[in-house]
């Protein structure tokens, strides 16, 4: 769960970033700051921001779950073998 903690973690903190740059450069730019598109415009940023810097953090947390479910997968055939055989 290592994994999901740092992406989570990576995640949240490119939101921040990018709603402060977007927050920063939208009051530079105009007197008033609509809250609410400027927050849709830092999702928009961060997603896409994210698809490309967090690669690395998002292949590890993928094989972490891929590994977590081969051993589930396998330990619930054994045991359904395991029945079978009875």
């Amino acid at each position: 769960m290592k994994e999901f903690a740092i992406y989570t973690g990576l995640r949240l903190l490119l939101f921040v970033a990018a709603v402060g740059v977007v927050l920063g450069v939208w009051a530079l730019l105009s007197d008033s700051v609509n809250l609410l598109v400027a927050l849709v415009a830092a999702l928009v940023i961060s997603g896409v921001g994210s698809y490309f810097l967090l690669n690395g953090p998002r292949e590890a947390l993928a094989r972490t779950i891929d590994e977590r479910a081969r051993r589930a997968t396998a330990k619930f055939d054994e045991m359904r073998a395991k029945e079978d055989a009875e």
